[in-house]
């Protein structure tokens, strides 16, 4: 007999690894400092650590306080008429009763596919966008599963998390692409012995980071992606007790994929995280997905 899985086992399995896979990417960001403090020289980069600093925190500040903003103008989400979409409205406030949550600003995207997101930076700063096909196409009990699967990337703080790794990530794209425009400025030679093997090993490595960190910092956001789909189902089974909605809802949109495999859409694959299910339709069994198979998601909440 197969064994069942409690969500709240399921819920702090994926919180410790995705905790770990945000301090790898914190590790790898100390490690590029390091060689970039030993690397480079005092004149010019200095003044350029000034800058990136100061343009850091206005990239943090921007990011944090504007993602769901940003993530709504992206796909030219419309806010949600209460009395046009009053299922919606009341699916979600019977959710927040029942989960002691604060209700969110409701969003709608015109797209005929079944699809949604959260995005905020905590429960009383939060917002839910849901596709025309969302609402047209599920009953009312996949459309709470849905919903209380958004409802908890909100209450488990994910859309916060996954801001501050995207932030992350910009940053150390940016401390790449400054570091590697630094060794034009910099010369092997600044007025001081640099001939020496050791440095030459670091300013090569430094390199090699500067190069290879963008990609190694994404694959870790996208298993994060990854992870906190998990962690969102198993919650949404603890909101509405049952994982039937949302085991039928994502048979759904399993289906639908296999018929749509090559649609293509109008908005920035940077939003394709936050969706319910990748919006591209692509290939989800590999490290460049943004989220994990649907049939792996569907076991395992059968097993819930």
């Amino acid at each position: 007999m197969t064994q069942r899985l409690s969500f709240h086992d399921q819920i702090a399995s994926n919180k410790i690894k995705s905790f770990f896979l945000i301090a790898s990417i914190l590790a790898i960001l100390i490690l590029f400092g390091y060689i970039i403090a030993i690397v480079a020289g005092p004149d010019y980069f200095f003044f350029v650590m000034i800058l990136a600093i100061i343009g850091s925190l206005l990239y943090i500040w921007i990011g944090y306080y504007n993602s769901h903003s940003i993530a709504l103008a992206s796909v030219n989400a419309k806010p949600a008429d209460p009395v046009r979409y009053r299922q919606f409205h009341t699916i979600v406030e019977g959710l927040c009763l029942a989960s002691g949550l604060p209700k969110p600003k409701l969003y709608i995207m015109e797209e005929e596919h079944i699809n949604a997101f959260a995005s905020g930076r905590d429960p009383k700063h939060a917002v839910i966008c849901v596709t025309t096909g969302c609402l047209e196409k599920l009953d009312k009990q996949e459309l709470e599963g849905v919903l209380a699967h958004e409802l908890s990337h909100i209450a488990n703080f994910d859309i916060r998390f996954m801001t501050l790794t995207a932030v992350l990530v910009g940053m150390i794209a940016i401390i790449s692409e400054i570091f590697l425009r630094s060794l034009f400025w910099n010369s092997f030679s600044n007025g001081r012995d640099r001939d020496n093997k050791v440095h030459v090993f670091l300013i090569i490595a430094g390199i090699l980071l500067a190069i290879l960190a963008p990609l190694l910092v994404t694959l870790v956001q996208l298993a994060i992606s990854r992870k906190r789909e998990y962690t969102a189902d198993a919650s949404a089974v603890k909101f509405v007790r049952s994982p039937t909605g949302l085991i039928n809802a994502l048979k759904k949109i399993k289906h639908e994929s296999a018929l749509s495999a090559s649609q293509k859409h109008h908005y920035n694959k940077a939003v394709a995280p936050l969706f319910i299910a990748d919006p591209f339709k692509r290939k989800l069994d590999n490290l460049l997905a943004t989220h994990p198979p649907l049939e792996k998601r569907i076991a395992l909440l059968q097993r819930m």
